[in-house]
């Protein structure tokens, strides 16, 4: 353990200041705190006093904010409304040091948002009683898709590493995703992308990110043990091109199956109560490519995004990771053995 530690700890020195480009469905996660004041008299419902608002980076903008707390140099590329949710949504990432030239706003569309109204009082427990979210249908414009290829032909030759974080909404045009794929191809740059709904289309890629849901509706079948789920992450894999496939199994942990052959199968690091799960595989995604950029070899900057998953999943909400927390807790992952 203690020459892993060693690794990992080189790894996480290594990722500091690397410059990496997430592109994808910027959302804006909005909390609405509000005090049961009485019930209203015009229906049966609770009549609440605001209390407090909040702003938390979500979708492929919680990528780009890990990136950020974990060390890197991050310009986030995507598509916003021209409304509050944008502007607290870009100085939320602003704050962390993010490049948010390439988030480009668009006046007859909403930001992405979720906004989750929590409810509570002096002798209740706070709860979310509604969510509201808001999304154009729409597909996105040519004048924006070929300003957002202007912006990434401008810094593609600083990049060290692309992220691509589709969570459905269009941002990652078929456009857009071929000129990425193809210049970290022909650059030797890594890439991952973590899809939702259509990681099929992605081929070409260097890697791919899945939870285990995910893989299973990609291939069509349930999959019921590790060696299904390696079977079916190989199969994704020659299906794409690419080089390895992470499939996150939650309690179970991750399996990575490479180009090679090589399965590795992680289990997770800390087995401490989880209180979130909301966000944890863009931590992944965020520590992984951050670690391949930095040279790490896949398996090592699986076990690391699998170190920076377990402290996520112990914060309440959509959450970042820093450096230093995951540092520290590699320290004690050590010293506990």
């Amino acid at each position: 353990m203690k020459m892993l530690q060693q690794e990992l700890d080189s790894v996480l020195t290594g990722m500091q200041g690397k410059k990496i480009l997430v592109i994808g469905d910027m959302v804006a996660d909005i909390y609405l705190d509000g005090r049961i004041s009485r019930i209203s008299r015009e229906a049966p419902v609770l009549v609440l006093e605001k209390a407090g608002e909040k702003i938390v980076a979500g979708g492929a903008a919680n990528v780009v904010n890990n990136i950020a707390t974990l060390g890197g140099d991050v310009y986030a590329v995507g598509l916003l409304g021209a409304d509050a949710a944008a502007r607290g949504l870009k100085k939320v990432l602003a704050d962390n040091g993010v490049h948010i030239e390439g988030l480009l706003s668009d006046t007859k569309r909403p930001t992405i948002s979720k906004t989750r109204v929590v409810a509570g009082g002096r002798a209740t427990v706070s709860q979310q009683i509604v969510r509201i979210d808001a999304e154009s249908k729409e597909p996105m414009g040519l004048t924006f898709e070929e300003k957002l290829h202007q912006y990434i032909e401008s810094i593609l030759p600083e990049i060290e590493g692309v992220v691509l974080s589709d969570y459905g909404s269009g941002t990652i045009t078929e456009g857009l995703q071929q000129i990425l794929i193809s210049y970290c191809q022909e650059h030797d740059l890594p890439s991952i992308v973590d899809s939702r709904y259509d990681i099929r289309r992605f081929h070409g890629i260097g890697y791919v990110k899945q939870n285990d849901a995910e893989l299973a509706a990609a291939v069509g079948r349930k999959l019921h043990s590790t060696e299904e789920i390696c079977e079916a992450g190989e199969e994704l894999r020659r299906e794409l091109d690419a080089d390895g496939v992470l499939v996150t199994r939650g309690e179970l942990g991750m399996t990575l199956v490479e180009r090679d052959g090589s399965i590795h199968n992680i289990p997770v690091s800390d087995k401490s109560e989880v209180f979130d799960v909301s966000g944890a595989g863009d931590t992944c995604v965020a520590a992984v490519i951050l670690a391949l950029v930095s040279g790490a070899k896949p398996a090592a900057a699986a076990r690391l995004s699998n170190i920076a998953s377990g402290i996520a999943v112990r914060k309440l909400g959509t959450s970042t990771v820093s450096a230093d927390e995951l540092r520290r807790t590699i320290h004690q992952l050590e010293s506990s053995k």
